[in-house]
């Protein structure tokens, strides 16, 4: 481990995922440990409240912490701004405020490889895991995924490869943070109620490679050039990944065929596109970042081949769910902003009937409602954003619009405007929170919706 915390006062922001296996982690190496989070401790769930009873471990639910010069470290969750008034009174304090990627990242001795992005990062991120493990590489894939990070890094060694889907939030608390191989896979409007700007969302997906060396790989998107122009500061190797061009390094496409140009000019070809089982344009470029990464970081071209082959996708991403009566329903509920809507809609083509709505973020939904004429033939709402989807939708001169409370009211909308061969899409444009605990949640509901229509 790169540092120790036995003995250390450590303040643990915010009661998610990752937060209670910080608390965990911390408390299990000697440290002494505290727990606060915005919501009262009845919001809590009651196992982890017990553990931190029975652990004697200090808490602060549902208010500020006590006197922040008290502590010797702060580790704040993903979901908590690292702006809040408390957190800098402790940076004005001269007490190092960190994210539980930062924290996961000074306790391991693995090697990292950091996926980051607007969308795919979940797809790429399970792809590239899946060719490491073929490859009898000691493997722990983590992050943004649904894996706390820390609860890895602790026990891994240094024949580890720590494959981490970095999300912004998490990479604008890294410091130290250090990956053999970062990717950028694009760069489009999200999150900005929390980054207000393109630019400063720009920065904190750049952070993924901020501390590379010319020894190490950054894989990013040449296709997307507001991605690409993030390369320019980048110590690291540039290892492009294009669907349109070709390169002089990197992966990208011979008519149908990926192929990757290793740094001597060498040509690899690995499959046929036609042979992926995942659908979609993105989806390709999704596995030409992952076909990277896995090249750049040693692993044998007939290895990424073999599992490229047989990847059959990530639940929640364009995830089939069933037929009834001739109409296909697909679960796309990881879809919470405009462009993953977008690139669903792209996926599946035409003749779809579309259930979208949720918390906004402070997202334009135009390029979404222009996106909807010859591919969606009703568009069906809910939650709380919704009426903006609609007034965006209206103004570009879509009309077949339903608004329903739930997603329950949503399915049976659908199934009544839905004809042989059309098909059911959950892509919401929006996050879950106003109405789930998270996105994986609300996919679930819906699939169990369908699933009732399937009996």
């Amino acid at each position: 481990m790169k540092i120790s915390v036995q003995g250390k006062k450590i303040l643990v922001v915010g009661m998610g995922k990752s937060g209670k296996a910080a608390v965990s982690e911390l408390h299990n190496l000697g440290a002494e440990v505290y727990a606060q989070d915005v919501n009262p401790v009845a919001s809590v769930d009651p196992q982890f409240v017990k553990y931190l009873e029975r652990e004697n471990i200090h808490t602060f639910f549902g208010c500020n912490p006590d006197n922040m010069k008290e502590y010797d470290l702060v580790v704040i969750s993903p979901g908590v701004s690292p702006n809040l008034p408390f957190l800098e009174e402790a940076r004005t304090a001269g007490i190092e405020v960190i994210g539980e990627l930062e924290m996961a990242y000074r306790l391991s001795k693995g090697t990292y490889v950091a996926i980051t992005g607007t969308n795919g990062k979940t797809t790429t991120t399970t792809l590239v895991g899946e060719i490491f493990e073929k490859a009898q590489r000691k493997t722990a894939v983590v992050g943004n995924i649904g894996v706390a990070v820390i609860s890895k890094a602790v026990e891994s060694d240094e024949d580890e490869w720590m494959i981490t889907e970095a999300s912004s939030f998490q990479l604008e608390t890294v410091k130290e943070f250090h990956a053999k191989v970062s990717a950028i896979l694009n760069l489009t409007p999200d999150h900005l109620n929390r980054h207000k700007t393109m630019k400063a969302y720009g920065e904190a997906k750049a952070a993924v490679f901020r501390n590379q060396t010319p020894e190490d790989y950054l894989v990013i998107n040449y296709d997307d050039k507001v991605c690409y122009a993030l390369s320019e500061t980048c110590k690291a190797k540039v290892i492009p990944f294009s669907r349109k061009e070709e390169l002089e390094v990197g992966a990208y496409l011979v008519e149908d065929q990926m192929v990757i140009r290793d740094e001597k000019g060498i040509v690899h070809p690995i499959c046929s596109i036609h042979d992926l089982k995942i659908i979609g344009d993105h989806n390709v470029e999704n596995a030409l970042a992952a076909a990277a990464i896995s090249y750049f970081a040693g692993i044998d071209v007939d290895v990424i081949e073999e599992v490229l082959k047989e990847f059959p996708g990530v639940e929640h991403r364009i995830e089939y769910c069933g037929t009834v009566d001739g109409v296909k329903f697909y679960n796309d509920s990881k879809g919470t902003n405009v462009d993953a809507a977008i690139i669903a809609l792209k996926a599946l083509k035409e003749n779809i009937i579309l259930i979208a709505g949720g918390d906004g973020k402070a997202q334009d939904f135009t390029e979404l409602a222009e996106n909807l004429k010859g591919r969606v033939k009703a568009l069906v709402l809910l939650g709380r954003d919704a009426n903006q989807i609609e007034d965006c939708a209206r103004k570009a001169g879509f009309t077949e619009i339903y608004n329903e409370k739930d997603m329950n009211a949503c399915v049976k909308k659908s199934v009544s405007l839905a004809e042989e061969g059309d098909k059911v899409l959950l892509s919401p444009a929006c996050a879950s929170w106003d109405m789930y605990d998270n996105y994986e949640q609300r996919g679930v509901h819906f699939k169990t919706c369908v699933q009732q229509l399937l009996r």
